[in-house]
Parts: structure tokens; C-alpha cells; sequence
């Protein structure tokens, strides 16, 4: 896509820290990162959202980000980590080209990924289960 930030890094007409590039997939360090060494996994071809890439590609991209992980959590020496896909505009999605964020985590980092509980009412869940049941 023409003005897609990622899609200017995949072309190499922005510069970035790649740390791991293939013919799918492309990862670079985060420029703001939550914790250093926080990584960006994207497809390569230009999908907005995770209902957008085909399973084949799809199946790529994580096999990428497990090894990703594991490469990061063993150069810094993170026990922990937080994977996060945002999906649209309202989930906080910036940049509208499908990405996953590696964020190392350590204790004490005191990095915070967290919301409000909300709770179902009387057979509410039940109701919540039978209709996403409807779609698979």
C-alpha cells in the first residue's frame, strides 16, 4: 500500500533494525518501544487486520513470531513476554498493516497491559457462547 509506513519498510524506502527478514515475513525493533528490544512481526504483503490474512500466511507469521521470541528471550535474557495484536482502529490499532508486538517483559519493569473486569449477567454468558458457536 502507497502510504503504509510498514509497507515503506518492507521496500526499503524507510530504514529500520530488521532483525529477521524472509520472503513472508519482516520483524524490526519498535522505534517506541513498552521495554527495550520490543519487536514488530508483519506479513509482508500489505493485510490491514488477522481476519484479513490467508490461513497459509498466517501460519507463517506465527511460526516467525515463536522463533522471534525465543531469539529475543534469549540475547536479553527475559523470562517473560507479552504477544499483542491489535486489530482496528477502536482496539488501538496505529498503523493499519497486520502486526504483532513482541514485548519483553522483566520483573519490576512495571509495564502495565490492562483493563477494566466486566462481568455477564444472568445467562448472559451462555447466550454470549451460543451465538459465537453460530459462526464456527
Amino acid at each position: 500500500m502507497k502510504d503504509c509506513i510498514f509497507c515503506k519498510i518492507i521496500n526499503k524506502e524507510i530504514p529500520a533494525s530488521i532483525v529477521y527478514e524472509d520472503s513472508n515475513v519482516i520483524s524490526f525493533l519498535d522505534i517506541m518501544p513498552a521495554n527495550k528490544g520490543h519487536c514488530l512481526v508483519i506479513p509482508k504483503k500489505h493485510y490491514e487486520t488477522l481476519l484479513d490474512i490467508p490461513g497459509e500466511n498466517l501460519s507463517e507469521l506465527i511460526k516467525a513470531v515463536k522463533n522471534i521470541t525465543k531469539a529475543l528471550s534469549l540475547s536479553i535474557g527475559n523470562g517473560a513476554y507479552n504477544m499483542v495484536m491489535n486489530n482496528g482502529e477502536d482496539a488501538g490499532q496505529l498503523v493499519q498493516h497486520a502486526h504483532i508486538h513482541i514485548i519483553p517483559r522483566f520483573k519490576g519493569d512495571r509495564l502495565r497491559l490492562s483493563w477494566s473486569h466486566k462481568k455477564y449477567g444472568n445467562k448472559e454468558i451462555e447466550e454470549y457462547k451460543e451465538n459465537i458457536k453460530k459462526f464456527l
